[in-house]
């Protein structure tokens, strides 16, 4: 018995202590009022008033008057209205009082006025405070930051299950979609999770100069086509997941989309005043925003601004199907912002959703969510500059993880759906149909077939099949090996064949990992194959698409080419890469050539072929690009704001490995892009280079050409192939898109999505008399020989303008050649002064 009453005491007491807290905030305090205008006595309206040290706080109404009530006492009360300045007052140990309130107009309350009436309603005045304080609060602005990122994203088929008009059944993909395992989305609705990846990385960034780097450390992907690889795990990782509404755009989908609180936040958008609120530690203004005219590619949504600081505290923006998006029907992000203990803002949690359209009308559609964290912050601590190279790094052991580290990691538990998710996609990639659909996704993005029991990947499979003048059918099977083979040894090469020259042709190549960080290579390779002059790898560069087409048809020009290489390459950090290189190759003509050495030389007999070794050294800089590790293989994942800088010198040696000249070659070319605004994107390149030797023609400069019926970035599209050549010359190519600026405004065709774009090329350069006197009127036999064209002092001149986004794939483009319009050449075929030239690729 006298234990059970002092179990019954405990618990009063207990009772007691729990309770007396609670008694005692029950009662209610209120402060009322006015807040005026000294000078006038006219009321203020929308201003702030705060109870010091904490985060109550109310605004006052259209006459100043304004009503606050609390719970507990403090010693002071904040009053503060943009153009006046802040005053102070006591509150006193009473539980009703009033508290009038005079503040007197700031230096600026005269513009602030006038800005005021004009703008109408009072969200203009906090957006335009909001703009003019954000390098105050912009996380940017930190002379360094770190923090523990968490990533996760879901990718979803759904949209396959709905009603279609008049009842029709779903097609055929849906209704084999049907028949898949699936979970039911927040709607209701049946969708199939095909991918899921969570990433936590260790986040670094700098401002002077600006750096950034992420160490990924663990990571896990599962999905139809794709598996827990280190290109997925970098790509799913902190570094693509940047969106900072300080910016004055954000890239979202290789668009630039304009930020409610950047430089064109009036331009752009309209305001309105809802209401005043309370949001984790702060007082907020809540302000609605949209475009201005609502085909623009702008955000609309709800962004709440801090009322004492007029600091970012959250935003909810969308941009909805009737902007100019591929295959979106709304994209959705949502961020919060949190202080740091320096007072900085910093974004501590966004979510983007992109649910896209049906791309046919009764296809299925998708729906992709990405979730970032950003915890543990430390701020102003910058690392060295070569701590942030590389960009994006691996952990050796990022793959190895279980379920307890995740639910470390994870800043909450999944719910119930996602834990449902990530069962069903691993029995979803398992369907025999969807693992075939997965390798054909593989083979596409990668153009390589894995056969993961050898270690290899054939292909590229883009190069398999060929057919021309020289070779006939032409075919060629190649492959290289995979990290499984060996995480430092790279071999790759291929075997070709032409079934009417009936030669073959080789390529082999080994290439050894020295060290990961820096990245640093050594290699070798040997290839001998058919070549064309004014077309091959080293001007046509990444395009592959063309590189396989130049395969095709009439060759004209053609030689066989034995080459040796070797070379080294290293990442020297802030963007810099250097490659030297040492090369031998040959030059054997399989049409009329020929030419005569310079008058100096002992040997003045006309030749047919030469030998050549030559030193070359690159120097690359990107400072804003990213690298990406594929495997063995470093890939660039693009620049956005800054130029790539790239610089080559050839140095020839005569008699070293039987080389039958001397000379020198220097080429430099910057490539950018940048955005003009509402007025859409430009892209430029600017190049210039010298060769001041003697040499045959097929080592001068050639411009890369374009006779196909497709329209190439790199080439001049209307110049034929080997029609000019040059050893000094200078060149500028100039796109720019305007996004749909014109075609959205147009009624009819605004539902079409069309971007109006256009371009310029132009190209200077000449020959020296040196190198036009090195081709003989006829060869040794008496055959004549086949020179070439050079330009004048008249530039070759190019310009257009087209379409693109027609069917979301298609670009069109009608191109003017301006000069040489009569020009046939050296190479006999007439030109053409205009052509409609088409072109595809998947866009935003």
């Amino acid at each position: 018995m006298k234990l059970q009453l002092r179990f019954f005491a405990l618990g009063c007491l207990l009772f007691v202590l729990w309770s007396a807290p609670a008694l005692a905030q029950t009662t209610t305090y209120v402060i009322s009022g006015r807040v005026t205008d000294a000078g006038t006595g006219a009321g203020i309206p929308f201003a702030s008033i705060a109870v010091k040290g904490q985060t109550t706080g109310t605004t006052s109404d259209v006459d100043g008057k304004y009503a606050l009530q609390i719970k507990r006492l403090a010693d002071s009360l904040v009053v503060l209205s943009l153009g006046y300045g802040t005053r102070t007052y006591p509150i006193q140990a009473v539980q009703t009082q009033t508290i009038d309130a005079q503040l007197k107009p700031a230096a600026t309350s005269l513009q602030e006025v006038r800005v005021y009436a004009k703008g109408g309603d009072p969200a203009y005045r906090v957006i335009r405070e909001a703009v003019r304080r954000r390098d105050q609060f912009n996380s940017s602005k930190l002379s360094g930051y770190e923090y523990d990122s968490y990533t996760k994203i879901e990718g979803y088929i759904n949209n396959f299950a709905q009603k279609r008009k008049n009842n029709r059944r779903g097609g055929p993909i849906s209704r084999l979609l049907g028949r898949l395992p699936a979970i039911t989305d927040e709607n209701g609705k049946p969708a199939i999770p095909v991918f899921i990846s969570e990433t936590f990385s260790k986040f670094y960034a700098r401002s002077n100069p600006e750096k950034a780097k992420e160490h990924v450390l663990k990571s896990h992907v599962t999905g139809v086509g794709v598996s827990d690889g280190g290109l997925i795990a970098q790509l799913t990782g902190a570094s693509f997941q940047q969106y900072n509404f300080y910016r004055n755009a954000l890239n979202v989908l290789q668009k630039d989309i304009p930020s409610p609180v950047g430089a064109q936040w009036e331009t752009v958008y309209t305001f309105r005043m809802k209401d005043t609120v309370s949001l984790s530690n702060a007082v907020c203004y809540e302000i609605e925003f949209e475009p201005k005219r609502a085909t623009d590619l702008a955000f609309a949504g709800t962004v709440w601004i801090d009322t004492l600081q007029m600091a970012l505290a959250q935003v909810d923006a969308r941009v909805d199907k009737r902007a100019n998006i591929n295959f979106v029907d709304e994209l959705h992000i949502e961020q919060e912002w949190d202080m740091l203990a320096s007072g900085v803002r910093f974004p501590t949690q966004t979510q983007v959703t992109i649910d896209t359209d049906e791309p046919a009308p009764r296809a299925p559609g998708a729906l992709i969510r990405f979730f970032a964290t950003s915890r543990n912050i430390t701020e102003n601590e910058p690392k060295s500059v070569g701590f942030y190279d590389p960009a994006v790094e691996l952990a050796d052991d990022f793959k190895s993880t279980d379920a307890a580290f995740w639910k470390s990691v994870r800043p909450d538990s999944l719910s119930p759906s996602e834990w449902q998710a990530m069962r069903v996609v691993d029995s979803v990639r398992n369907v025999p149909i969807i693992k075939v659909a997965g390798e054909i996704i593989k083979i596409g993005v990668l153009g390589y077939k894995p056969i993961d029991r050898l270690n290899i990947d054939l292909g590229p499979i883009l190069y398999s099949y060929a057919n021309n003048t020289v070779e006939g059918n032409r075919f060629r099977l190649g492959g290289r090996t995979n990290t499984g083979f060996s995480r430092r040894w790279l071999l790759d090469g291929y075997v070709a064949y032409g079934t009417l020259d009936r030669a073959f042709k080789y390529s082999a190549g080994i290439e050894y990992v020295l060290n990961r960080k820096p990245w640093t290579v050594i290699g070798v390779r040997r290839t001998y194959d058919l070549e064309r002059v004014g077309v091959s790898a080293d001007n046509i560069g990444n395009n592959s698409l063309f590189s396989a087409y130049s395969r095709f048809g009439t060759i004209r020009r053609p030689y066989f080419q034995e080459d040796n290489l070797a070379y080294f390459r290293r990442e020297l950090g802030r963007g810099f890469t250097q490659t030297i290189a040492l090369r031998n190759r040959t030059f054997e003509p399989l049409f009329p050539f020929a030419f005569q050495p310079q008058v100096r030389d002992n040997d003045q007999a006309i030749r047919t072929s030469y030998r050549i070794t030559e030193f070359s050294t690159e120097t690359r800089f990107a400072p804003d690009e990213i690298m990406l590790q594929n495997d063995n293989v470093r890939v660039s994942a693009g620049a956005i704001r800054k130029p790539i800088y790239t610089l080559r010198y050839t140095l020839g040696l005569r008699n070293v490995l039987g080389s039958d000249f001397t000379y020198q070659r220097v080429a430099l070319t910057m490539k950018h892009s940048f955005r003009v605004g509402v007025l859409g994107r430009t892209f430029y390149t600017i190049g210039a280079g010298v060769i001041p030797s003697t040499v045959p023609y097929p080592l001068l400069y050639t411009p890369l050409g374009n006779e196909s019926f497709f329209y190439v970035g790199n080439a001049y599209n209307l110049m034929n192939y080997f029609e000019f050549v040059c050893d000094r010359w200078a060149t500028v190519q100039f796109e720019h898109n305007f996004a749909g600026l014109l075609f959205n405004r147009i009624p009819l065709l605004r539902q079409l999505k069309w971007r109006e774009l256009v371009t310029a090329k132009v190209l200077a350069g000449s020959v020296s008399a040196g190198n036009l006197a090195m081709i003989p009127a006829a060869d040794a036999r008496g055959n004549p020989v086949e020179g070439f064209s050079s330009l004048t002092r008249t530039p070759y001149i190019e310009v257009g303008y087209g379409i693109d986004n027609i069917f979301k794939v298609l670009r069109v483009d009608a191109i003017h050649r301006l000069t040489y319009r009569d020009n046939v050449g050296r190479t006999g075929i007439p030109v053409t002064p205009f052509a409609i030239k088409v072109s595809g690729w998947l866009a935003f």
